[in-house]
Formats: structure tokens, C-alpha cells, sequence
């Protein structure tokens, strides 16, 4: 246990980190009855973004360090992002009677963060010139 208290405790302060620029995201943009809730659907998409070019940079350029990748992507990412939210948003707009809505956040939100995380990742490869032949 005690080789688990630097992973634990990165996690923990990134985590923070992110969790409170997530809530800032969601006082700038306040959610309104029966529309997206924007802040989530930007927070999920904007943290697939960044994961993907972390990933990257993680793997591919920076010297590996072993508490860099939970730091910056179980920690601050994890804690920026949020499935949990996502899930009970489009729960209550449908129990609200606004199922289209529900059904365009639900499939918005999945197609969205999945385009962005490879576009971080084919971005960020781009820039660092890697070239890879996985299809990726």
C-alpha cells in the first residue's frame, strides 16, 4: 500500500483540479429547462479533446513518469469530465417530456466526444510528426 500513496494522492489533487473547473464551467453556462445542458456536454467533449492529446504526448513524446498520466488524466481530466451528470441530464430531460432532446444529447454527446478525442489525437500527432499505421 504504501507504493500507492504518490498515484493516490496525484489523483486526488488532480481530481480536485478538475472537478472545480468543471463547476465553474457549469456557473458560466447555467442550465435552462428543456434544452442541452451545455457545461456537461462541453466539459465531456472538451475533456475527450484533451485526452486524446494527452494520450499522445504521454506515450508517444514526454519521458515516461509514473504519476504524470494519473495527475492529468484519471485526476484533472476524470474529474473535469462526467459520465454520471451526463446520464442523470438526459434521464431528466426525458422524465420532462423533452425526448427529442434527450435522444440528440444522448447521441450528440457520444458522437461529439468520440470525434474529438481523435481529432486530438490526429492533431497532436500532426504537430509532433508521428505517423502511425494502426488506423488511428
Amino acid at each position: 500500500m504504501r507504493g500507492e500513496a504518490g498515484p493516490v494522492a496525484v489523483v486526488a489533487a488532480g481530481g480536485a483540479v478538475g472537478a472545480l473547473a468543471r463547476y465553474a464551467l457549469s456557473v458560466a453556462m447555467p442550465v435552462h429547462s428543456g434544452t442541452i445542458p451545455w457545461a456537461t456536454a462541453t466539459a465531456n467533449v472538451l475533456g475527450c479533446f484533451l485526452i486524446g492529446i494527452l494520450m499522445v504526448l504521454v506515450v508517444d513524446v514526454w519521458p515516461a513518469h509514473r504519476l504524470l498520466r494519473p495527475f492529468l488524466g484519471v485526476g484533472v481530466l476524470g474529474g473535469f469530465t462526467t459520465f454520471s451528470t451526463y446520464a442523470v441530464e438526459v434521464r431528466g430531460l426525458y422524465a420532462d417530456g423533452h425526448a427529442p432532446v434527450a435522444v440528440a444529447y444522448l447521441a450528440g454527446s457520444v458522437v461529439a466526444a468520440l470525434v474529438a478525442v481523435m481529432t486530438g489525437l490526429s492533431i497532436t500527432r500532426a504537430v509532433v510528426g508521428i505517423r502511425t499505421g494502426r488506423g488511428t
